[in-house]
């Protein structure tokens, strides 16, 4: 097995069980391993700390399987590992036969680069880097005998995968082929949801809590979903009992998928309003028609995929946030988020703050929010933690 010498004093992070190593902290490649090899990562006196996948095109030359000497990377190893994740997450998750979750969330479930969720009959993998690309049958193997489903679909998809040296890739690995769209039940709602061409894996599993939270807070409101996509927010608005929904979203796809899913939970018209256009633009034309509302959800795609991009990305949600705070009746409320993972939650807050005080706007927050629970955090590996969420109320 060919191995990673550590420069003295850079294997700390590792001690405590960050299961990455950048390619500044290593002094040697002992051998010549190949992309998605195992590789020991030792230290610069030669003892053994950890095994990981070795991935020479990104900056993250290694992402570490294990931490125990004894533990080999192996079919058993992955077995394991996977029926660990799905034990954890059938303690909590919804048993409807279409429910849909996140089974596999990579370096919290302790496999990097490795995404699985299920919709309905379906599982929805991704393969996002040169380790989980090296055992990728292996995986799909495994989950096939684990979760003997209709099908299982690839959406290996996301930018990513060419930080590995990969190509992005689709399509389906085994069984049926998903049909355009699969149906899916999220507590009293339904949901088409377009698991190969749409936005992650096909739905934002992730806000699934948040989205109950918005159905608890919206009996006889008028509520305003901006970044709609395909309109779960708003239409768990409706059945919490608001009024009326605007969806906002710059793709008419979306809004059409949206407008189904209405239909498919008994909203049209009447109460569900679809707009296509740049959200930034559609919210300044309703500040300047005096336009309000009691309850606006900001979901806005990741603005930073850096901390190179913050001070850019900060402007952008800053003006994003200004623009609700004058949108919102007094006692209205504000679910914004922010799903960038460079973005400090700290950081957030003060943005959100700032925003508050340039609209003349006293607020406070009623509620800090987060990615559901199978979307879990690993204690040493806080990167793992990307969604992050404010409910602030106006006065």
């Amino acid at each position: 097995m060919a191995s990673i010498v550590l420069k003295q004093g850079r294997e700390k992070s590792l001690l405590r069980r960050h299961p990455w190593v950048f390619s500044g902290a290593i002094a040697e490649v002992k051998g010549d391993p190949q992309a998605g090899e195992t590789v020991e990562v030792v230290t610069s006196k030669g003892d053994f700390i950890a095994r990981g996948a070795y991935s020479p095109h990104s900056q993250i030359t290694v992402r570490i399987w294990m931490f125990d000497p004894n533990e080999e990377v192996s079919a058993s190893f992955f077995l394991a590992r996977l029926e660990q994740a799905l034990h954890f997450r059938q303690s909590f998750m919804d048993i409807h036969p279409d429910s849909a979750g996140r089974l596999v969330y990579a370096e919290s479930d302790g496999l990097p680069g490795i995404i699985v969720d299920r919709y309905s009959d379906f599982l929805v993998c991704q393969f996002l880097t040169a380790g989980a690309e090296y055992w990728r049958q292996e995986i799909v193997d495994q989950l096939r005998a684990l979760m003997p489903l209709k099908g299982i679909y690839e959406r290996s998809d996301p930018d990513m995968r060419t930080k590995e040296g990969l190509t992005p890739r689709s399509g389906l690995l085994t069984g049926q082929m998903p049909p355009d769209l699969v149906m899916i039940q999220e507590g009293p709602c339904r949901f088409w949801v377009d698991i190969q061409r749409g936005q992650k894996t096909g739905f934002y599993l992730d806000q699934r809590e948040n989205r109950a939270f918005v159905a608890a807070y919206s009996r006889g409101t008028e509520v305003l979903n901006c970044f709609a996509y395909s309109g779960a927010f708003g239409i768990r608005a409706l059945n919490g009992g608001a009024i009326r929904v605007t969806n906002v979203d710059s793709s008419s796809a979306a809004l059409d998928l949206a407008k189904r899913n209405g239909v498919l939970n008994g909203f049209g018209d009447r109460t569900m309003e679809n707009i296509e256009g740049d959200v930034f633009h559609v919210l300044r034309s309703f500040r300047d028609s005096s336009r309000q509302f009691d309850l606006i959800i900001l979901d806005p795609p990741k603005f930073a995929d850096s901390r190179s991009q913050l001070e850019r990305a900060s402007r952008g949600y800053k003006d994003i946030n200004l623009l609700a705070f004058k949108l919102l009746r007094p006692g209205g409320l504000l679910f914004t988020f922010s799903c960038s993972g460079a973005m400090p939650t700290d950081l957030f807050q003060k943005i959100v703050a700032d925003a508050a005080l340039d609209a003349e706007r006293e607020a406070q927050i009623i509620r800090f929010l987060a990615q559901a629970p199978d979307h879990p955090t690993g204690l040493h590996f806080p990167e793992g933690r990307y969604l992050k969420g404010l409910v602030c109320r106006v006065r």
